[in-house]
C-alpha cells in the first residue's frame, strides 16, 4: 500500500510501497470518478504533472483534511494506485475493502453537491435534501463499501465543507439506497444474508460490467481474482462460487 503525505513546501509526495505490518495509520478519500483525463494520476505525482488537472483539488483536500484531523498519511485510489502495473492493480483492487475498513476517517468528496446553494445539512430544506439524494456517489458501485466498511464517515461538497457524516445523514441514506441504518451503523455485514447484501448493489452503476461482481466481493467476505472481459454474468457465476468455496461447511444464510 503506498500514501500520500505532505512535504515541507506543503505539496504532495508519495511513500514507497509499504508492507502491511508498516502501514501507520491514514485516512482515505471516496469519490466519484471524473473524466479520466482529468484524474490525477500515480504517473502524475512521480512526474510533478498532477496540479494541472482539476482532480488534484480533491487530492489536496483529502490530504490537508487529513492534517487538521491529526494524520500525517491518506490514500486516494487515483494517484496511490500504479494502475499500469496489472499485478500491483489486482492486489488493490482486491484489498479495497480492507483497506476502507481500517482507515481513521474516510472523507466522501461529492463533486455534485454544494451545500452553500440551500443551507446546512442540520435543519436543511427540501432542495438541498434532494440534491445529496441524488448525487452519483450514493448510486455508484464502488462506492458501496466505501460506505459500509470505515467506522468513520464523512461527506462533504465540492467545497469542502462538512455536510455531516453517516450517522447524521442516515436516514436519506437509508431512503436512497435501501440500506438498513443498522447496517450503516456498524452492524456485522455477516448479520446479513448474502442476497441481502447483494440487493443493496442492485440499483448501482459501474463503468466495467465486472465491477458489479469485484465491488461485493469484500462485502460478502472473500476475494477473487479480476477478469475484465469476462462480462457481468461470469462475474457474478465467479463470485457466488467463491462465496459458497470459502463458507463451504459453515452455516451461512444465501
Amino acid at each position: 500500500m503506498r500514501l500520500l503525505e505532505s512535504t515541507a513546501d506543503h505539496d504532495l509526495s508519495l511513500t514507497e510501497d509499504l508492507d502491511e505490518d508498516d502501514i501507520p495509520p491514514y485516512a482515505i478519500l471516496s469519490h466519484t470518478w471524473d473524466s479520466n483525463e482529468e484524474e490525477v494520476t500515480y504517473k502524475d505525482l512521480v512526474d510533478g504533472t498532477a496540479k494541472a488537472k482539476s482532480g488534484y483539488r480533491k487530492i489536496l483536500f483529502c490530504q490537508e483534511r487529513a492534517s487538521h484531523d491529526g494524520q500525517t498519511y491518506s490514500w486516494v485510489d487515483t494517484c496511490c494506485i500504479d494502475k499500469t502495473n496489472h499485478v500491483e492493480l489486482n492486489t488493490a483492487l482486491t484489498s479495497m475493502f480492507d483497506w476502507y475498513a481500517k482507515a481513521t476517517k474516510c472523507y466522501v468528496y461529492l463533486s455534485d453537491v454544494e451545500r452553500g446553494l440551500f443551507g446546512t445539512a442540520k435543519g436543511c430544506n427540501v432542495d438541498w435534501r434532494s440534491q445529496f439524494r441524488n448525487c452519483g456517489w450514493l448510486t455508484r458501485g464502488w462506492t458501496l463499501q466505501e460506505l459500509l466498511a470505515p467506522r468513520v464517515v464523512e461527506f462533504y461538497d465540492q467545497t469542502g465543507t462538512l455536510l455531516g457524516d453517516k450517522t447524521s445523514l442516515e436516514e436519506d441514506i437509508c431512503e436512497v439506497t435501501g440500506i438498513p441504518v443498522a447496517a450503516l451503523q456498524g452492524r456485522p455485514l455477516t448479520s446479513y444474508s448474502i442476497e441481502e447484501r447483494l440487493a443493496w448493489q442492485r440499483n448501482r452503476r459501474t463503468k466495467k460490467p465486472e465491477d458489479v461482481a469485484y465491488s461485493l466481493s469484500g462485502i460478502c467476505g472473500v476475494s477473487m481474482i479480476l477478469v475484465y472481459g469476462e462480462g457481468r454474468d461470469r462475474a457474478m457465476a465467479r463470485l457466488r462460487k467463491e462465496i459458497d468455496d470459502f463458507f463451504q461447511g459453515e452455516s451461512y444464510r444465501w
